[in-house]
């Protein structure tokens, strides 16, 4: 399976789009693969610019593709890409990122905290180090790309944060379940809620988008069992055609307000007049999908 095929699995696309990524840059951590790649393409389609900042240089044995081959795809589709090997953890590969972003560029419009890790064991078997894992990657990560990247997104004048991050769900089975990675999770979503009223003044939407069903990328494949589970999965299209509708207000905005929503994927694109969810399913019935977590 190549790096384009999590994102490319479904059929023809439902959504249809009122607006355009055309010209607008895209800083996207994480998007080498998965939702990530599929966000990049669809924005590529539209002939965005679109800045990858992902750890994977070089072939990894579990893992398709690089940074390297994503950036060809989506050249391939329209876009500008430039790929960045960096890691969201370590402070000047994000300030750099961002300096490269906007040398090359002149500008970000959009950054989306798409880089995320992990791990759904109890309090009891969580190892330390998955641990602070999840908490570097998803709470830190998230919060440190989008304070670097303020700057450009006040200078941009339509700038926009958007966390793949569930909605503040605080009903106690969540945090029972997997209380080590919710903590993780809730604290994207936190970024979202604070940083939307912190910048409501400044001209920056910050919003939230999180899947109704699981999504078939490559960590859930290498979890246990992962390879069955994605049989009820839909492919990563959906979301990027609802990241795609909330970045360019598709039908979004007589629903409410621009900011600190904690949108899902099913939400949006119904409001953007999606009416059948089925070319999204990668081949399971509709009522045998495996709803996702937090909601």
């Amino acid at each position: 399976m190549t790096s384009s095929d999590d994102a490319l699995r479904a059929p023809e696309s439902p959504y249809r789009a009122s607006g355009s990524l055309a010209g607008r840059t895209l800083l996207i951590s994480g998007g080498s693969r998965g939702i990530g790649l599929a966000i990049a393409l669809r924005a590529a389609r539209d002939g965005a610019n679109i800045v990858l900042l992902a750890k994977t240089g070089e072939p990894h044995p579990k893992l398709a593709g690089t940074v390297f081959t994503a950036a060809a795809e989506l050249e391939e589709a329209g876009g500008q890409a430039l790929p960045l090997v960096g890691d969201v953890r370590r402070d000047a590969d994000v300030a750099g990122a961002v300096e490269a972003a906007v040398d090359r560029f002149g500008g970000i419009d959009v950054v989306i905290n798409n880089a995320s890790a992990i791990d759904l064991s109890t309090t009891d078997a969580v190892d330390m180090k998955k641990y602070d894992l999840m908490q570097d990657i998803n709470v830190r990560g998230t919060f440190l790309l989008s304070k670097l990247a303020l700057p450009a997104l006040r200078a941009s004048g339509q700038g926009h944060i958007l966390t793949l991050s569930p909605p503040l769900n605080l009903d106690p089975s969540w945090a029972g379940k997997h209380l080590a990675y919710t903590m993780a999770k809730y604290g994207m979503s936190l970024t979202t809620l604070g940083l939307a009223e912190e910048l409501k003044s400044d001209g920056i939407s910050v919003n939230s988008l999180w899947p109704c069903t699981l999504i078939d990328t490559a960590a859930i494949r290498n979890m246990p069992h992962g390879e069955t589970m994605v049989l009820a999965a839909r492919g990563p299209q959906i979301m990027a055609d609802a990241a795609h509708a909330v970045l360019t207000g598709t039908n979004l905005s007589a629903g409410g307000p621009s900011s600190g929503n904690f949108y899902t994927d099913e939400e949006v694109l119904t409001a953007a007049g999606v009416t059948d969810f089925r070319p999204y399913s990668l081949g399971a019935p509709e009522d045998q999908l495996v709803p996702d977590i937090f909601l």
